[in-house]
């Protein structure tokens, strides 16, 4: 390929749930080559290894970073291996693309709010002190630390992503499961976020490379939203799953985070705005009910 012509997108964490529906999205522009990095081929830990990795990073290029610590429990109890990939990973990258002209695209949570909140649809403008969890705490340092040394970045923002086919293991999939394991199943209620389907918000980010590969001063710097629209609890996504497999929704049964403590508290509410996404032209993402219909269209219950 010319490589004046085609710009080079490089995507770190090629082998994970986003990193795999980017490689695979229809909506991968024809105008890019794509070079899929996996954990194996860099390590984000590493100064060396990010610059082997990105050698031939040039103006024009564009960084997509999926990678991540997202053992959200875990992290709890291994800080420092959490800020070494969520935290010091998107600087060393942002680093790389600062130095030589190239953008980078961002992935990031909704954990990086804290429990003081409106109960509102969040937006980028919104205060986002003292995270609860080590996972959100790294992450928004990564955030702050990649656009320190980038000013171009793109961060995006998203939650409770889903695939909802194996051998993923996500919310979904581990619902299909246990729907064929268990008389009923008891869910938490009491938090609301906006379920997103990997291929949906993957389309999405390709649009972010189309517009930057075409006019890379299109979509400036800064926190991008991006989530299937919608929202609800994790007790409505699991009911949903068991309507659309052709399960009985009220064998899933509602409890209250209180009654199913873990060791990172999760957002009680952690719903994203879309509007910045929208004021960039970007498209909104669809309705996430149609979004876990198309993702689970042929799945039967048993």
């Amino acid at each position: 390929m010319d490589r004046v012509n085609s710009p080079v997108v490089y995507v770190i964490g090629a082998a994970g749930q986003l990193g795999s529906a980017l490689l695979a999205s229809p909506a991968l522009p024809s105008t890019v080559e794509v070079i899929g990095l996996t954990s194996s081929d860099v390590d984000l830990t590493s100064d060396e290894s990010v610059a082997r990795a990105l050698n031939g990073l040039d103006k024009g290029d564009v960084v997509i970073n999926t990678a991540a610590f997202t053992d959200v429990d875990g992290a709890e109890s291994a800080r420092d291996d959490a800020f070494a990939v969520n935290s010091d990973g998107p600087r060393r990258l942002a680093e790389r693309t600062a130095a030589v002209g190239a953008r980078l695209v961002h992935v990031s949570t909704d954990y990086v709010f804290g429990p003081d909140v409106p109960h509102r649809p969040l937006t980028s403008d919104d205060r986002h002190e003292k995270p609860r969890t080590v996972y959100g705490a790294s992450k928004l340092a990564g955030e702050l630390a990649a656009a320190a040394a980038d000013p171009s970045v793109i961060v995006v923002r998203t939650a409770w992503v889903f695939t909802g086919r194996p051998p993923v293991r996500d919310f979904v999939t581990t619902m299909i499961a246990l729907e064929a394991q268990r008389e009923t199943l008891t869910v938490v209620d009491d938090q609301t976020g906006s379920p997103t389907y990997a291929p949906d918000l993957a389309a999405g980010l390709w649009e972010i490379v189309g517009r930057l590969t075409d006019d890379p001063s299109s979509i400036g710097g800064g926190v991008l939203n991006a989530t299937n629209a919608g929202q609800g609890t994790w007790c409505d996504l699991a009911r949903a799953v068991f309507t659309a497999i052709g399960a009985d929704p009220e064998r899933v049964r509602p409890c209250t985070t209180d009654e199913f403590p873990r060791p990172a508290p999760r957002p009680a509410y952690s719903v994203l705005s879309g509007q910045a996404w929208s004021d960039a032209g970007l498209t909104p993402l669809r309705e996430w009910h149609a979004a876990l219909a198309d993702a689970l269209s042929g799945a039967r219950s048993g």
